[in-house]
């Protein structure tokens, strides 16, 4: 089978290696000329390309799936609507019909702030301005490929990207409340579930990508300090001026029953207990 990766980042990388050892011819975007050559390497057939400018989607491959995974670079000086909402138009207007195209979303389209489980049958609205964005982008989706099966994820960590190491390992105080629940996703359970919905997901469906169990932050820095031999963290209040961010704002516990039922999906880093070990003991090679 061809498929297609957009967006070769933390994530696409994993869910790319993955289709490859599966045997399938993988296409990935860039628009790093100097990764386009290290994707051809890997056995990618690197495009390179920009979803922000139309006139370097020409190229896009007739594939059998898709995985859109767009992050968003702060440094490109691009806005966040035109990254998230107008690119994912420019690519699904270039893009020949695929098979079938699974979406990679954020559960910031959540906006619930009293602790509450949240499933995907639960109010979309969003504390802030990004998660508004995001949930542009999927109603976007919706109106142009109303089949596409959209993951809300959570936040991805894993090697190379643990929340706060550096303010941590430095014992700098943490800016929030310490009772507030995180909700994660280890980035190689993250890649197992795009493919899961690649292979299972009914067209249409939304499906939470998040691990077993949320952690309230004091626990996670807690064990996140511990492992980098880091003194106990520290919590202040943040502060009142300007408005906190939205995910000071938010406070829920994702549910992932979805994804662990119908997709059949069994996690191997079930919590923060074991991906955050695995993940700083990668980084410590």
């Amino acid at each position: 089978m061809k498929k297609l990766v957009v967006g070769h980042g933390y994530l696409g990388r994993l869910v790319a290696a993955r289709w490859l050892a599966g045997g399938h011819h993988v296409y990935a975007t860039t628009r790093s000329s100097e990764r386009a050559g290290e994707m051809g390497r890997e056995g990618i057939t690197p495009l390179l390309c920009d979803v922000t400018n139309p006139a370097t989607l020409g190229g896009l491959p007739d594939v059998d799936a898709v995985v859109y995974c767009i992050g968003y670079d702060r440094g490109s000086g691009i806005s966040m609507g035109d990254v998230y909402v107008h690119g994912l138009e420019n690519v699904l207007r270039a893009l020949p019909t695929p098979g079938k195209l699974v979406y990679v979303g954020s559960s910031g389209v959540y906006g619930q702030s009293t602790g509450e489980e949240v499933t995907e049958h639960a109010p979309t609205e969003p504390a802030d301005e990004s998660g508004r964005l995001v949930l542009e982008a999927e109603q976007t989706l919706r109106r142009m490929l109303p089949e596409a099966v959209v993951l809300r994820f959570a936040g991805i960590y894993g090697p190379g990207r643990l929340l706060r190491s550096r303010s941590v390992s430095e014992g700098e105080p943490i800016a929030g409340d310490p009772d507030r629940w995180l909700n994660l996703i280890h980035v190689e359970d993250g890649a197992a579930a795009v493919s899961a919905a690649e292979a299972m997901a009914r067209p249409g469906e939304i499906y939470n990508v998040c691990d077993d169990e949320p952690v309230r932050r004091r626990d996670f820095y807690r064990l996140l300090a511990n492992l980098l031999g880091a003194p106990e963290p520290r919590f202040v209040p943040p502060p009142a001026d300007p408005p906190p961010p939205g995910h000071e704002r938010t406070h829920r516990r994702i549910v992932n029953r979805r994804l662990r039922t119908e997709l059949e999906l069994t996690l191997r880093y079930p919590s923060y207990r074991e991906g955050l070990p695995a993940a700083a003991a990668a980084d410590a090679r």
